[in-house]
């Protein structure tokens, strides 16, 4: 009986648990485009201006026009609301975030846009395109690990009669 209620005890904490730490994929309002800045206007014989290396405000920057591609690492949200990111192709999503944690990204040449909203600033790393790739997110299989540790290791086993 008491082992029954163990059982009990630990799926109701793995259901609270998993629906606790599902990923947020909610993407924000459309962040408006970067503004030019505002200088003297150029003439036709000037050429457009090299990509940049560091994002500083929300938008949508146009992958080898606007920014380089490379690995790119911020300090997370600012004003204490999630950070948003994401990579596209095309009208493919490549990958996204919303986290309120440091983040590195890797931008590929391949890409063709980068949207970011309520990020510190981004900085493109020394290593740019040669880094290795940033680690996956923690998986399902982490929270399993936690609820274990926390509940001990006997309390999964079958009892036998």
């Amino acid at each position: 009986m008491r082992t029954g209620i163990h059982l009990a005890n630990a799926a109701a904490l793995l259901f609270v648990g998993l629906g606790a730490a599902g990923v947020a994929h909610a993407q924000p309002a459309e962040p408006t485009e970067p503004s030019p800045s505002a200088g003297p206007s150029a003439g036709p014989s000037a050429e457009a201006p090299a990509p940049k290396t560091i994002i500083e405000a929300d938008g949508t920057y146009a992958v080898g026009t606007d920014i380089l591609p490379g690995t790119y690492n911020s300090g997370g949200p600012v004003d204490g609301v999630a950070c948003y990111w994401k990579r596209t192709a095309g009208e493919d999503l490549v990958d996204n975030a919303m986290t309120k944690k440091p983040q590195t990204v890797r931008i590929e040449v391949t890409d063709t846009s980068f949207t970011t909203s309520h990020c510190q600033t981004w900085v493109l790393a020394d290593c740019g395109t040669a880094c290795p790739p940033p680690p996956p997110p923690p998986g399902p299989g982490a929270l399993f690990g936690d609820l274990r540790r926390f509940l001990g290791p006997n309390q999964f086993a079958i009892p036998i009669p």
